[in-house]
């Protein structure tokens, strides 16, 4: 925990907003602890100072990221597929 001017810290607490980054082809990122409840009722605390949580649902600790989503094959900038043209 780090002090911040006016005495108070850099932690959120519960009345404050939690930053939450969102990563391209990535995990969503959030500032911890957090407390996870999935769908069917499971909940995963988390203690670290940021918290990556899976957007892919690859992952084998599911609701945390593993990095899964680094696996996923990309088709190639070149093959990518290109939007049909107009007849003149």
């Amino acid at each position: 925990m780090t002090s911040v001017p006016g005495g108070g810290t850099d932690e959120p607490t519960d009345d404050t907003a939690r930053p939450v980054r969102i990563t391209r082809d990535g995990p969503l990122m959030i500032q911890g602890p957090v407390r996870i409840e999935t769908p069917d009722g499971d909940v995963v605390e988390s203690d670290r100072f940021m918290v990556a949580i899976c957007t892919c649902r690859r992952s084998k600790t599911y609701p945390l990221c593993d990095t899964s989503h680094r696996k996923r094959r990309r088709p190639p900038r070149d093959s990518a597929a290109k939007p049909p043209e107009r007849p003149a």
